[in-house]
């Protein structure tokens, strides 16, 4: 558990101090004094490693011989027992954008999914210390380095894209069934998507102490070899949806027409000339190209 640590803002005051010791030797020479000479400035040099700064939303972890002593978040200047372990963590936002992935959607269908997860570590202890942290090493010397930054990164990706695959296998692509308009879809339900997302990430990140502020999806489309079968079946629904419309209102204005002709008393129409006259109106107003009239030189029978 985090132990927040108040320190001293005493850096100049020992910065002075380990700079009086390293250059005590050239004092010493000239009054003559010469016990000690070579030890002070050995002193100075381990005095001066216990100096360190920390700047607005940064925070070092302090751990003495692997024990951990607390964590010191206070802005400023300062100096603590040379022999400190001093881990730099930082506490400011960042974002993490994860690789688009191959999943399989709850009816089967394979989509292609990414997301952006806006996060920051607000327990140093868990972020340090409960996450397994990468070494970069160097090849010519084979000395590890430790890497937090990447171990935060890889195990964000890591859970971001489980959280994904848990979220696509839940949720269809898109509302397929147009008989239940209120199935959620990954599609059009983008709000509670990316609120169901940003809670599943944030349960996985808690664990190591990192809290997410935000998570997204920043890409989302079908896989490469359904993409084609699934763009037909969507312009066909458009095809369909806006028929009906028009199916809809000729026979709104069929029916004003015969209601007008009626009212004004204009023209007595019997039911076949009724027929003959609804059918040629929706013709005219249903037809994808304009009408080209035919003029009847006989009679209306």
């Amino acid at each position: 558990m985090e132990k927040e640590l108040t320190l001293a803002n005493n850096g100049f005051l020992h910065l002075f101090l380990g700079l009086g010791m390293l250059f005590s030797p050239l004092i010493m020479i000239y009054v003559g004094v010469v016990y000690f000479l070579f030890l002070l400035p050995i002193i100075g040099i381990i005095w001066l490693t216990g100096l360190f700064t920390i700047e607005p939303n940064q925070s070092r972890v302090l751990v003495f011989f692997g024990k951990y002593v607390g964590t010191a978040k206070g802005n400023g200047f300062f100096w603590i027992n040379p022999f400190y372990g001093k881990e730099k963590v930082s506490l400011r936002i960042r974002n993490l954008e994860s690789e688009v992935i191959k999943v399989n959607d709850q009816q089967g269908n394979p989509i292609l999914i990414s997301a952006i997860v806006v996060w920051k570590v607000i327990d140093t202890y868990k972020a340090v210390f409960d996450l397994e942290t990468l070494k970069d090493f160097n090849p010519s010397t084979g000395i590890g380095k430790s890497n937090p930054e990447e171990s935060y990164k890889r195990f964000i990706k890591i859970q971001t894209e489980s959280a994904l695959r848990k979220l696509a296998h839940t949720y269809p692509y898109d509302n397929i069934d147009e008989s239940e308009p209120d199935v959620i879809c990954l599609r059009s339900g983008i709000d509670e998507i990316n609120h169901t997302l940003a809670t599943e990430i944030a349960e996985r990140l808690l664990l190591v102490g990192i809290e997410v502020i935000e998570a997204r999806i920043s890409n989302l489309s079908y896989a490469p070899e359904i993409a084609s079968a699934m763009l037909r079946r969507q312009q066909a629904t458009a095809v369909i949806a806006a028929r009906q419309k028009i199916v809809e209102g000729a026979v709104g204005m069929v029916k004003l027409a015969l209601e007008s002709l009626k009212e004004k008393d204009i023209i007595e129409l019997d039911d076949d000339k009724k027929a003959s006259m609804v059918s040629n109106l929706l013709v005219v107003l249903c037809a994808d190209d304009s009408v080209k009239p035919v003029i009847n030189t006989g009679t209306l029978h």
